[in-house]
C-alpha cells in the first residue's frame, strides 16, 4: 500500500511553468503507468504552450477559473471541470483568478517528454 499526503510533498516548478506537487509519481511511489500531482498557477499566470509526445493528460480543476488552449482551441474552465488532453496535443492554461487543479498523466509525467516551438 502507498500513500502519500499532499503536505509531504515538495512543490516544484516545471518547465511549462507552473507549480506542481508531485502526489503520486516515480519520484515517490513504485508507479509504472500513470502520475498524479497537484498544479497551482496565480491569478493572470499562463503555462508555456507545450506537449507531451508520449503522454495524455487529464486536467481537473479544483477551484479558481481561467482557459485552456489545447490545439488553438479556448474554452474557459471553472472548478470541477474535467479536461482530456491528448499525448501530442499543443496545449496552456491561463489563470483567471488563481486555479488549483489535478494533473494526471499516463505513461507518467517526464521532463524529457515536455516540448516547446
Amino acid at each position: 500500500m502507498q500513500i502519500r499526503n499532499r503536505e509531504h510533498q515538495t512543490p516544484f516548478t516545471t518547465k511549462d511553468g507552473s507549480t506542481i506537487r508531485s502526489l503520486l509519481d516515480k519520484s515517490n511511489a513504485p508507479v509504472t503507468n500513470q502520475s498524479l500531482a497537484e498544479a497551482m498557477l496565480p491569478a493572470g499566470a499562463v503555462t508555456e504552450l507545450h506537449h507531451h509526445k508520449l503522454s495524455e493528460e487529464f486536467y481537473y480543476i479544483l477551484s479558481g477559473s481561467g482557459t485552456m488552449e489545447i490545439d488553438g482551441m479556448e474554452h474557459p474552465v471553472i472548478a470541477g471541470d474535467a479536461v482530456l488532453i491528448p499525448a501530442g496535443a499543443w496545449h496552456r492554461i491561463r489563470a483567471d483568478s488563481a486555479l488549483q487543479f489535478l494533473c494526471c498523466c499516463a505513461p507518467p509525467y517526464a521532463h524529457e517528454d515536455t516540448y516547446f516551438d
